[in-house]
């Protein structure tokens, strides 16, 4: 990739990250943003359609990176789900500063439908005896969401603790939703 490209992106997404860390993503306008960025509008527009498409991709990012973590962690995500809720609030924190900038205020329950939509593709690409099983699917809805939302509202507690208590409450889950 050219440099310059590379330079400009870095300088919108660095103004964004800025702009969002102050204020709720409605209320960002281009015009601010490139402002801060150094760029003109056209430029912006020629890599981003608008700020709500470039949140998107900086999202996906996000969760894409959140799910690197937890396949690195573990070659088979879904066999030891005790294992995988560790990694799942493992890879959260790691990228913490990012999911709170990023997924603040309204946006905060549109990460956890995100990390439920591609965790759920994940598992039913690995066990394709998931694909039309609506018993599966609303447990797998369970656990996900609820170790997110433990996360969510318990960030001021000890990680240990919220690690010890989400994998109790999961390998008690496990047996309803996991075949051996």
């Amino acid at each position: 990739m050219d440099i310059r490209i590379e330079k400009t992106e870095k300088a919108i997404r660095n103004a964004f990250l800025e702009l969002r860390a102050a204020k709720p993503l409605e209320k960002i306008t281009v015009r601010e943003l490139c402002s801060l960025a150094c760029i003109n509008k056209s430029t912006f527009y020629s890599h981003y359609e608008d700020i709500y498409a470039l949140s998107q991709t900086l999202e996906s990012e996000t969760i894409t990176a959140v799910l690197t973590n937890i396949s690195r962690q573990q070659e088979a995500p879904f066999k030891d789900p005790d294992v995988f809720t560790r990694n799942l609030y493992i890879a959260l924190v790691s990228n913490h500063s990012l999911i709170n900038i990023l997924f603040s205020g309204t946006e905060k329950s549109h990460l956890g439908d995100c990390l439920e939509a591609e965790l759920k593709r994940l598992i039913k690409e690995n066990f394709p005896e998931y694909q039309n099983d609506p018993e599966k699917d609303i447990m797998l809805s369970f656990c996900i969401q609820g170790c997110f939302h433990a996360y969510l509202n318990n960030q001021d507690k000890e990680l240990d603790t919220l690690i010890r208590v989400s994998e109790v409450i999961v390998q008690k889950l496990a047996p309803l939703y996991i075949n051996e």
